[in-house]
Parts: C-alpha cells; sequence; structure tokens
C-alpha cells in the first residue's frame, strides 16, 4: 500500500509538472501512462484532483499564478470530457448545482472554480456574471438549483450576498450557498455574516466543500 502511494505521489507530481507547463500532450502521455497499469475512472479522479490541490495549494502560497491554475483546470476539464465516455461514467448531476458571479464583471475566479469542479467530473450551470441578487435567485429556483456558488471580487458584491439568500427564502428555495473570492479570503469570518453556508476557501478546495454539504456536514 505505501509503494501504490508513493507511486501516485510521483504520478501526480509529473502530471502537475506538465500542467504547470501548459503541457496537455505530456500531461495526457502521463494520464495514459496511468491508466494502462490501472485502467478506471477511480484513478484517473485521483490524479486529476491531487494535481489540481497540488497546483490549489502552490498558489495559496504565492508559488504558482492565478493564470496556471486556471490553465491546469481547463487541461483537466478537456481531458476529463475526452474519458469519461471510456469509463461509461455519467457526470455528478447530484446535487445541481451553478456558479455565478454577483454584481461585478470580473469572471477568472468563476472560470477556475466551473474548470476545477468540470475536471472533478461535477456537472454544473453557469449562470455568468453581473448578476444582481434578485436575479441570481430567480436563476437558482428556475433551474432548480440545490447548491450554489456565488464569486465575487469586491466587498460591496459580497456584502450582498445576505440579499441573495433573503430572495432565495422569499422565493421558497432551501439551495445552499458556497461563497468565494477575494473579501472571503481576506476576511474568514465573511461567509457566516453574509449568511453562506460555507466558504469555498480555494478553487480546488471547494471540491470537498460541496461534498460535506452533500454529506448534510456543515463548514
Amino acid at each position: 500500500m505505501a509503494k501504490d502511494m508513493r507511486n501516485l505521489s510521483l504520478i501526480v507530481a509529473e502530471f502537475s509538472d506538465a500542467l504547470l507547463h501548459v503541457d496537455r500532450i505530456k500531461a495526457e502521455a502521463v494520464l495514459m501512462q496511468c491508466l494502462s497499469q490501472d485502467d478506471s475512472f477511480e484513478q484517473m479522479e485521483q490524479i486529476v484532483i491531487g494535481s489540481l490541490e497540488r497546483i490549489g495549494d502552490g498558489w495559496e502560497q504565492g508559488d504558482i499564478s492565478l493564470s496556471q491554475v486556471y490553465m491546469s483546470g481547463v487541461i483537466c476539464e478537456g481531458l476529463v470530457e475526452t474519458y469519461l465516455p471510456r469509463y461509461n461514467v455519467r457526470r455528478k448531476d447530484i446535487p445541481r448545482m451553478a456558479i455565478g458571479v454577483l454584481l461585478d464583471h470580473h469572471s477568472l475566479g468563476k472560470r477556475i472554480v466551473y474548470s476545477v469542479l468540470r475536471a472533478a467530473g461535477f456537472e454544473i450551470i453557469d449562470f455568468g456574471q453581473g448578476l444582481g441578487p434578485e436575479e441570481m435567485a430567480q436563476m437558482t429556483v428556475d433551474n432548480s438549483v440545490e447548491i450554489l456558488l456565488i464569486s465575487t471580487l469586491m466587498l460591496p458584491s459580497a456584502l450582498k450576498v445576505s440579499r441573495v439568500r433573503d430572495a432565495l427564502i422569499a422565493k421558497g428555495s432551501s439551495a445552499r450557498i458556497i461563497v468565494g473570492g477575494a473579501p472571503f479570503r481576506l476576511d474568514p469570518t465573511l461567509w457566516q455574516r453574509v449568511g453562506a453556508d460555507a466558504d469555498g476557501q480555494s478553487a480546488t478546495g471547494v471540491v470537498s466543500v460541496i461534498e460535506q454539504l452533500v454529506r448534510g456536514g456543515g463548514h
């Protein structure tokens, strides 16, 4: 078992390096070599998620740029999309999820989270950016969304999350809200004050947050 874990760690390191160099061909070669020994979706998922977590940690430590995180997510998303039919695996569409940018028009953070979740096998609706609280709540209801991910860039926008929550309650929706973005990284308690159910913490960390919510746990 220890040997298997060590081998996986080396594969993740090699795959991560290819992603950071935006080398899709090398990344796919590493993945195919690994799958030739263990041809399963679970193995692919371990490599992809492990690599994205590694890259996310590097970004939080200031060693990796935001653009590298973004491109890594895009490459992984494409590879997962390619290999899903091979294993006859459906995307994880339960719970029904959506993501959108509240008020702000800067969509890079949202796009990174979207790509990471798609790379992890989740189905997620992209609501877009520049959405008002009422508009976002209505879209959530119209699409029967159970988990709503809200991205913000500026503090005034982050404070409006409470208005999204109020609008959802008024419309009879019990959708869970996960927030993310600079204001929530700067103030670790802000997510609670605006009525969110969880703080996504980082693009890669949001996967485990979603899994906690699905299991019925708190943040």
